[in-house]
Order: C-alpha cells, then sequence, then structure tokens
C-alpha cells in the first residue's frame, strides 16, 4: 500500500517504531520509556476532552522529543522539522502535520515567567502528560539523570534558584539540579490544563516535596545529628 493510503493506526505503529529505535537507551531521562509513558498518557487524557483528535495526540505525543531544542544547540524548530520530515514521508495530510508541528513548538517549558498556552486540546493533552513526567517518582529520577547527563552538580546552596524571565535565559540556565525543582517543577501542577491531569499531579507532586524535604535534610546532616545527639 503506497504510503499516502496508509491508514491512522499503520502510521502511529511506524511512527512508534521509529521513535523506539531512535531514543532505545537514550540515558537524560528523555529515553523511549519516557515518550512511550506521554503517548499513554495523552492518549488517556485526550479520551476526556470532546475535541481532541487521536491521531494529531497521538503522534504530537510520540514526536514531541524527536528534535528536543535542549540536544540540538538551543535550535527551537529542529523538532518541528524532523517531525515535518517523518510525517510527509509517510503521505501524512498537511493538516495534520501542522498540528503537530504546532505542539512541538508549544508543549516545551520556557521559564517561570514566561506563559505556555497550548492552542489546541491535543496539545494540551500532550503537555499535561510531558509535565506529569517531570512531578513524581519518575520526575525526580529524569530531573537528576538529566543533570548527570549536562555534567551538573546535585546541589549547591550557594547558587540561588531564578525565575527566568525569559526563554533565552532559561535555556541558558546551568544550576544545579536541585535548583531546576524550584525553577520549574514544583510549579507544574499549577500549569496543567486538564482536571484528569490535575488530578493525577496531587500524588507526585506531595512526593516530590516530601523528596526535597529529605534531600535537604541528608544535605545538612540534620537526620545525623538528631540521631547522634
Amino acid at each position: 500500500m503506497p504510503p499516502n493510503h496508509l491508514s491512522p493506526a499503520a502510521i502511529i505503529t511506524q511512527t512508534a517504531d521509529f521513535i523506539r529505535e531512535k531514543f532505545l537507551g537514550e540515558g537524560s531521562g528523555h529515553d523511549w520509556d519516557h515518550i512511550r509513558r506521554v503517548w499513554q498518557t495523552s492518549r488517556a487524557i485526550a479520551a476526556t476532552l470532546p475535541r481532541a483528535d487521536p491521531l494529531v495526540t497521538e503522534l504530537g505525543a510520540l514526536l514531541h522529543d524527536v528534535a528536543d531544542w535542549k540536544f540540538h544547540a538551543g535550535d527551537e524548530e529542529a523538532g518541528p522539522r524532523a517531525a515535518r520530515a517523518w510525517l510527509t514521508g509517510l503521505g501524512v495530510d498537511e493538516a495534520v502535520v501542522q498540528r503537530v508541528e504546532t505542539i512541538i513548538r508549544e508543549i516545551s517549558f520556557k521559564g517561570l515567567g514566561v506563559p505556555t498556552p497550548m492552542s489546541t486540546p491535543e496539545g494540551e493533552a500532550v503537555q499535561d502528560a510531558d509535565r506529569l513526567e517531570a512531578i513524581g517518582a519518575i520526575g525526580v529520577a529524569r530531573a537528576f539523570a538529566y543533570g548527570g547527563h549536562k555534567g551538573r552538580p546535585l546541589h549547591d546552596p550557594a547558587v540561588p534558584p531564578v525565575q527566568h524571565e525569559s526563554f533565552e535565559s532559561y535555556k541558558q540556565n546551568s544550576a544545579p539540579t536541585i535548583n531546576h525543582f524550584y525553577e520549574k517543577l514544583l510549579h507544574l501542577r499549577q500549569r496543567l490544563h486538564t482536571p484528569a491531569a490535575r488530578r493525577l499531579a496531587e500524588e507526585r507532586h506531595q512526593f516530590m516535596e516530601a523528596f526535597l524535604a529529605q534531600f535537604l535534610r541528608e544535605w545538612d546532616g540534620r537526620d545525623v545529628a538528631e540521631l547522634l545527639g
């Protein structure tokens, strides 16, 4: 069957296979398993949104990290370009390609002082799913995986968190990993779009707060001081 006659199911299957092969074993926390979970969660969230198109949602989820600016010298168009090249190669309708490109352009967190609205319900589902991946136990693990990948220290009390007021400022950030919690992760619960995502976020947010409290307690040696008196 020619590519331009592929069914939606075949397009999704081929895209999932492409992304799985590309990201399997990636070590920064942006691996296939992360993408797989975003895909599954996006699909579940989109099912609660009457106007969300399943094909656009699933392709946006699968391709949201296909060429992340963080790994392409800050190039914000690397992802949309890569997604377009893949989807047009499959003969996907131009309207669908454009909507997937829009999701990829809009999805990134850009700093506490920068609003990041999504212009489509599919985008809301994918962004919420991606942000849920950044909080909770998985979010903690991914934060330190990325920090290690970038050679960042765990924590430095002499380096305060920064409320980035522009995307350029946020992109240039190289602070210790713990700062990332105060500069982004602890604020994601308030920036979710959908009721389903907000419900999922509650337990994950509480876990993250408990982790930080315990981390800082151990960092300062308070637990040792309490034990040894």
